[in-house]
């Protein structure tokens, strides 16, 4: 099936994609203030920028939209520009896996959340990092 609007309308729309302070970021970071969590949103001074971080607890949060990060149950190739596509979510999914062993090597938390598990079982990825700061804690 080909794109059934212009190159015009498109380009407008992906432009229109934001790259930060999503409504999946909202959601996620309203309910982890409700639990009294501090912690600091895309924060540029690490690497890969995550969502958000916690510094002293040295856990860093990436929120992956399906489409953007290839996920494999929900990411759907456009059928028009394919190569271009395909390319683009190829690097981001190299770029996720180098920004993970960074994370690593620095011997910090890195807790990447799918966009299809906030929608599906929301209460399980705020415990999730929640669960990750309260360790965190104890350690320090």
């Amino acid at each position: 099936m080909s794109d059934n609007i212009s190159k015009e309308v498109r380009k407008k729309t992906m432009q229109a994609v934001k790259s930060n302070r999503t409504k999946l970021e909202d959601i996620v970071i309203k309910e982890l203030r409700t639990q009294g969590l501090r912690f600091r949103r895309n924060v540029k001074d690490l690497p890969g920028k995550p969502d958000l971080a916690i510094k002293k607890y040295k856990i860093a949060v990436f929120i992956d939209s399906c489409f953007w990060h290839g996920c494999q149950q929900h990411c759907r190739i456009p059928q028009s520009n394919v190569e271009y596509w395909k390319n683009k979510i190829e690097r981001n999914i190299n770029r996720d896996k180098e920004i993970n062993l960074i994370y690593l090597n620095l011997t910090w938390n890195i807790i990447r959340i799918w966009e299809h598990d906030i929608k599906n079982d929301f209460n399980f990825v705020i415990n999730n990092i929640v669960d990750a700061v309260n360790r965190s804690k104890n350690i320090i």
